[in-house]
């Protein structure tokens, strides 16, 4: 039981937060760009990893932009900041009914009732 509640802790890291709050207003960013508009200390090396992670979890979608030595990548969310906190919402109440079936749906009638 422990293991289901700590699952909803955190959708985000710290960093993987503070890197969306940089692209959904900006759009489509490289990673330097990324690294430049943060407000923290972090390598680059850490952004282009965290960019990367948000990536494969299908958070960020990344075109491929040709560069001097190779190539690289230009990041961009896949949905804007409310739509992206919306399915946070929805998958977890769908986790919670799943996990909790009937007593989660119990709580939320009597929490929302208006």
């Amino acid at each position: 039981m422990k293991k289901r509640i700590a699952d909803f802790k955190s959708v985000l890291s710290p960093l993987e937060r503070d890197v969306l709050n940089v692209l959904w207003p900006k759009k489509r960013l490289r990673v330097k760009e990324v690294h430049e508009k943060l407000a923290c200390n972090v390598a680059l090396s850490s952004v282009a990893v965290i960019l990367d992670r948000l990536h494969s979890r299908g958070i960020v979608k990344r075109d491929v932009e040709p560069g001097r030595g190779g190539v690289r990548y230009i990041y961009y969310p896949c949905k804007n900041k409310a739509e992206f906190e919306k399915s946070i919402v929805e998958k977890t109440v769908n986790k919670l009914i799943d996990a909790f079936g009937p007593v989660a749906i119990s709580y939320f009638n009597e929490r929302f009732r208006r």
